[in-house]
């Protein structure tokens, strides 16, 4: 048996990589590898790339040569790139960064032990030249299960836990078959594929035993979880299945397609013991015929019903989306129609992000495309708008109960239901009187909202 080796694992990107780089961790680890925190100390560093935006490949970008940079001392020999940013530039990558050792695509992950020890064994692996991941299985949702089954995929699961927050995301699925034509994620991650109910209860269980009582349903789109079965409605029987694990107290849904959220999936996520009353929803935008031009449904009129739906169901529900400004042809007029559809929309969390094109989607090659200098202005008036609706919204929530999930210590800061992980608002708890509230992570608290804090939430236990 090979000698013992070290390697570290450094995540950028989404919650889906962070369940990524779990998975390969856990493949690692069950092959006699030493997973350790920092690269310095390492034997070779693994970076888990993001390959979204312009930004997210700048910061993976520069985590891999901010690896490579610690090979001139200390134990660190091989800088390997893999995720998103690796398997879709693949060779165009290695050649524009000679400085990581690697480049490894998603193929290379079932045996990612064997490639990384031949790295180190100073094998010059070839990258591989990036394909459209969406014409590998067959068009039919329902044909492409045979194919999982027949290659022998998703019977078990392989993760180790690279922290230890209360706090996990669970991918449910992966890959998408929307054509939205700002977004490359098809190309890279390939079409949809859900997985089975079994192997998702059988991983929440594991999350269970291993310190975690809050479980985050991640995919890139969730509510065309279950297409490939033949049955659109798998996922209101699967919630009610992973509320009966012991240890799970919450259980939260992310990426809603407006356009796919169904009646029934609303009630089961509203009437579920342990799921909360969390919708994250991707409206990209409010106006109908950009979105049109996006390759995407619904409009302002539309999704005003929508929330007004929720809100009917749960008038305390957390509800939170994302848009993009300047996109080629935007109008004045629809961006105003942006404008006021957000003062409507009474949204707990708002990113707001400017068009950039991106390789080989449609949108590139739209005409009429918005002067850099008007996006940029765009950007920024809609995000000042959407930061003081936040903090309208926070502000309503004063005198509410909720029940917050403490996940710093030091800080007594945690997450109502209402507020999801990472990217959203966090409550803070405060006693009056005492420095510290002193309740531990993995704590739940209720506690009743006294103030804000900008968009934050300041609240007393009861």
């Amino acid at each position: 048996m090979s000698k013992p080796t070290t390697v570290a694992l450094v995540t950028l990107g989404c919650a889906r990589n962070d369940v990524d780089s779990e998975e390969l961790a856990g493949r690692l680890a069950a092959d006699g590898w030493t997973l350790v925190d920092d690269p310095a100390g390492a034997d070779i560093a693994l970076v888990n790339t993001c390959g979204f935006i312009e930004s997210a490949k700048k910061d993976s970008v520069d985590a891999l040569l901010e690896a490579h940079s610690l090979k001139a001392d200390g134990t660190l020999r091989a800088v390997v790139a893999v995720g998103c940013m690796a398997e879709r530039y693949g060779k165009e990558l290695a050649e524009a960064l000679p400085e990581a050792d690697a480049i490894l695509g998603f193929d290379d992950y079932a045996d990612i032990s064997d490639r990384l020890r031949k790295i180190l064994d100073g094998e010059k692996r070839e990258a591989h030249t990036p394909k459209d991941r969406r014409t590998i299985i067959p068009i039919s949702p329902v044909a492409r299960q045979e194919v999982k089954s027949s290659m022998g995929q998703g019977s078990t699961f392989s993760r180790k836990r690279l922290g230890d927050s209360p706090m996990a995301p669970l991918k449910i699925a992966s890959g998408c078959d929307r054509r939205c034509t700002f977004c490359a994620i098809p190309l890279f991650r390939g079409a949809f594929v859900s997985r089975r109910p079994t192997e998702i209860i059988d991983e929440a269980r594991w999350l269970s035993e291993n310190g975690v009582s809050e479980i985050f349903l991640v995919s890139e789109n969730t509510t065309s979880y279950g297409k490939d079965f033949g049955d659109l409605r798998v996922m209101e029987s699967l919630l009610p299945e992973l509320a009966k694990i012991e240890g799970i107290a919450r259980i939260r849904l992310s990426y809603l397609q407006p356009a796919e959220i169904r009646p029934t999936l609303l009630q089961a996520m509203v009437s579920t013991e342990k799921v909360v009353p969390y919708f994250d929803i991707s409206f990209q935008h409010s106006s109908g015929t950009l979105l049109r031009r996006m390759k995407r449904f619904g409009d302002s009129e539309k999704f005003l019903h929508l929330l007004s739906q929720v809100r009917a169901l749960n008038p305390e529900a957390g509800i939170r989306s994302n848009f993009i400004v300047g996109f080629p042809g935007e109008t004045e007029e629809e961006f105003q129609e942006l404008v006021d559809f957000i003062q409507a929309a009474r949204l707990d969390a708002i990113g707001v992000f400017p068009y950039s094109d991106e390789d080989k989607t449609e949108a590139m090659k739209l005409e009429n495309k918005v002067d850099e200098v008007v996006i940029t202005s765009r950007t920024n008036k809609l995000t000042a708008i959407s930061e003081e609706l936040v903090n309208q919204r926070s502000a309503e929530r004063i005198g509410q109960r909720v029940r917050v999930l403490i996940e710093d210590a030091e800080t007594q800061e945690g997450r109502a239901e209402h507020q999801g992980p990472e990217v959203d608002t966090t409550t803070f708890i405060n006693v009056p009187g005492r420095p510290h509230a002193g309740f531990k992570v993995g704590d739940y608290v209720d506690a009743l909202v006294v103030e804000t804090a900008g968009a934050d939430l300041v609240a007393q236990p009861l």
